[in-house]
């Protein structure tokens, strides 16, 4: 059996932990919320009379959509496979109203809720309906056609909260019936498992068991780290191999690498923070990040920049001389050797391919991006659900395992509460965490309801913090520290879309994900802020719901193409920033944050660089994550000597860049949060201190990108690996000094 055979074994499934108790919504509220979705993504049939079941279309208007659907599904697809794909709706596919239960119930904030229950209501009112739709009629009643017009409607709206609404709905609608369509992977050809590479196996974890009692458990350590992501990890291996006891703990739960790479819809409850995905205050901006055993570096995309220049220099300016120090470079070569960070073994699939070859074109500056794969080719673009090959040298496969190694001891469905503390010669000394630990479930998993609770208290002499720019901030306040700059000088490097259809079958989601980077756009303001070019996971449940909604038709159509696409994230470094705060009901996180004026400018400029990428590299349509950009479609008799001079697409891109990005039309979000806890040589301007010490504190420690002092304008992982090397040996060697001091005295 060859190793491409093997891979395409489907992973070990990962039951989801139980649904959320009771209904969300009353029975009339899912009716309606259940037509918004099958208007979306709806059911089409050929006929000339409305329906309320399906979308109604002309049959010489549905024949040809079948022929387009034809011409670019696999030989292997069934040959009903296109009609079948028509024929779907959002809600008969299996788990789709599961999957609405479970947002709305464990993710969504209950403001959010609220606001859908009322909207809900009221379009199944007389009064409702006429004011959200211009017709009395509730909205499930109608034709869906009608319904159609009507979400079309909202999208251009003059009114900004319609617009959103239509976004959003088209947004989640997508996403979700991607994730449960039993369909679309037919059509796309999307595999369940990579076709390259073969599966591997990871590190044999042990976790702490906590007996059941009724009491508080009290473990005692030397040094407890509270996150295992890419901070903690390094902060583990380190305090480790010096000698010093250390536990680790984690609220998520371990999954094997037999486990991976998940299904999307799996992967968002299990790897990812809030489901998947969480918004900014204002929904302009959704926010990603990994809540894995490993963190982040269990779902990144192998991306491993140093840190630039400009931003070190900028760093060392603001009384951080360390960042321009050769201490520094040091701590950035041992976390790149460690996990064989290089470009020696890169093999750019076509999306990489495109966008280097595109800036060659054009006279655009871009490069490989190093890969922490640890010596291996790794062409394998599934990294997003975790790495089913143990190939990515992220924390569970490297910086753990050596933590183990020299005696670490790991505690994962661990939430801290709060951070303890003692009063020693007027000072506030950290001494541990407490928090509730939950056990898995009596088959091992995470799915059922029989778990073991208990209160925990860890002793320790030193406490790491490494929960994440979202998270530590919050553990901080929980813990009663007062610092005003808790949770501000959040910078997040917001990311749009562009996505092009070529004429050839790309097969994008094969291959390293993110192997080259066009920085052309990086540096527009003499200060370093601007905008990188990389290629976007080719993840149909990622990268389609960013794709403009103009009717269900028309959605199919474009996902049908998806063999034949590309498609590259324009990321932000930016200048202006946000905040993280606790919701004063649930006390979960919320994010303020909304692109600035400066920022958007930089992006645009960045984006109609890739535009132009696209159309040398031969694109046949050209589309941006904003629904008031129509989609450029290639004259196929327009002179090519021309390039990218061509007079029509000269108009679209002068469209594009009178119209810009406005909010809320279009669409952003984050995978790189940084700076809540912010470094700083005073009290006054940050959270930490040069040594990542809290501010105030004795024996608190913070290593996570939280501490960057400002965006790093590359992707964090290494940036934060070196700082935390920094951090977590000068706490070793404080320990260390410490127990000598001890001695000494005896």
């Amino acid at each position: 059996m060859t190793s491409t055979q093997l891979n395409l074994i489907a992973p070990l499934d990962a039951p989801l932990p139980p649904l959320p108790e009771g209904e969300v919504l009353t029975s009339s509220q899912w009716t309606t919320l259940l037509a918004i979705a099958d208007t979306i993504v709806p059911a089409i049939e050929a006929s000339s009379a409305y329906s309320p079941d399906k979308l109604s279309v002309q049959p010489s208007e549905y024949t040809t959509a079948i022929q387009k659907i034809q011409t670019v599904i696999p030989e292997s697809a069934a040959p009903d496979a296109a009609q079948r794909y028509l024929a779907e709706k959002a809600s008969s596919t299996p788990g789709f109203r599961d999957l609405f239960q479970r947002i709305l119930g464990h993710y969504m904030r209950e403001d959010a809720v609220k606001g859908i229950r009322v909207v809900l209501s009221a379009l199944d009112t007389r009064a409702g309906c006429f004011l959200f739709t211009g017709y009395s009629t509730s909205f499930h009643l109608q034709p869906i056609n009608i319904r159609q017009q009507i979400i079309q409607k909202w999208s251009q709206s003059y009114l900004p909260a319609l617009r959103l609404t239509a976004k959003s709905l088209a947004g989640i609608c997508t996403t979700n019936w991607i994730k449960q369509s039993t369909t679309i992977n037919p059509v796309l050809g999307f595999p369940r498992a990579p076709v390259h590479g073969k599966p591997g196996k990871g590190f044999d974890y042990n976790f702490l068991e906590i007996p059941p009692g009724e009491d508080q458990e009290v473990v005692d350590t030397d040094v407890v780290i509270i996150g295992s992501g890419c901070g903690g990890g390094v902060c583990a291996k380190n305090v480790a191999e010096a000698g010093h006891r250390v536990i680790v703990t984690d609220r998520a739960y371990y999954f094997s690498a037999k486990h991976l790479p998940m299904s999307s819809a799996d992967a968002a409850v299990h790897l990812f923070y809030n489901g998947g995905v969480d918004q900014s205050d204002d929904s302009s901006v959704a926010f990603v990040a990994g809540q894995a055993w490993g963190g982040g570096g269990t779902v990144n995309w192998s991306a491993s920049l140093q840190t630039p220049a400009s931003v070190r220099q900028e760093w060392a300016d603001d009384s951080l001389p360390f960042f321009t120090s050769s201490e520094y470079q040091t701590c950035l070569d041992r976390v790149c050797q460690r996990m064989g960070v290089s470009t020696k073994y890169i093999e750019h699939n076509e999306s990489n391919r495109v966008m280097l070859e595109g800036s060659r074109k054009l006279g655009f500056s871009a490069k490989e991006v190093p890969q922490n794969t640890g010596g291996n080719k790794h062409y394998c673009g599934y990294c997003t659900l975790g790495c089913g090959a143990a190939e990515k040298q992220g924390p569970v496969v490297s910086w753990l395992p050596d933590a183990s190694n020299a005696g670490a001891r790991f505690i994962e469905g661990f939430e801290a509460d709060r951070i303890t503390f003692k009063t020693s010669n007027g000072k506030k000394v950290a001494t541990g965490v407490e928090g509730s630990w939950t056990s898995r479930d009596p088959m091992g998993g995470v799915s059922g309801s029989e778990k073991t609770k208990r209160k925990v208290l860890i002793k320790a002499k030193r406490v790491i913090v490494s929960g994440g720019t979202l998270h530590s901030p919050l553990l901080l306040l929980r813990s009663g520290l007062t610092n005003p700059q808790i949770g501000r000088n959040l910078h997040c490097h917001p990311a749009s879309v562009v996505a092009a259809v070529f004429p050839q079958e790309i097969r994008p989601w094969e291959g390293g994900i993110l192997t080259a980077v066009c920085d052309e756009f990086a540096n527009q303001d003499g200060h370093g802020h601007g905008a990188k070019v990389n290629a976007a996971t080719m993840i149909p449940s990622w990268v389609l719901p960013f794709m403009p909604w103009t009717g269900g038709l028309d959605f199919k159509l474009l996902a049908s193409k998806f063999s034949r696409m590309c498609a590259h994230c324009v990321v932000m470094r930016d200048r202006d920033t946000g905040q993280v705060y606790p919701d004063s009901v649930a006390g979960r996180c919320r994010i303020k944050y909304t692109p600035s004026a400066f920022d958007k400018r930089n992006a645009l400029e960045c984006m109609l660089g890739m535009c132009k990428i696209m159309h040398v590299m031969g694109a046949e349509e050209i589309m941006v994550a904003q629904s008031g950009v129509p989609i450029f479609t290639r004259n196929p008799d327009a002179d090519e000597e021309l390039g990218v001079n061509e007079p029509s697409f000269q108009t679209w891109l002068a469209n594009f860049r009178k119209r810009g990005l406005p909010l809320p039309e279009t669409r952003w979000a984050s995978a790189h949060q940084m700076g809540t806890c912010r470094m700083a040589a005073s009290e006054k301007n940050g959270v930490v201190d040069p040594t990542g010490k809290v501010w105030g504190t004795e024996g608190l420690y913070v290593a996570d990108a939280s501490v960057f002092p400002s965006a790093s304008g590359v992707n964090p992982m290494v940036t934060n690996m070196a700082i935390s090397d920094m951090i977590s040996r000068g706490v070793a060697r404080g320990l260390r000094e410490e127990k000598r001091g001890e001695g000494a005295r005896l």
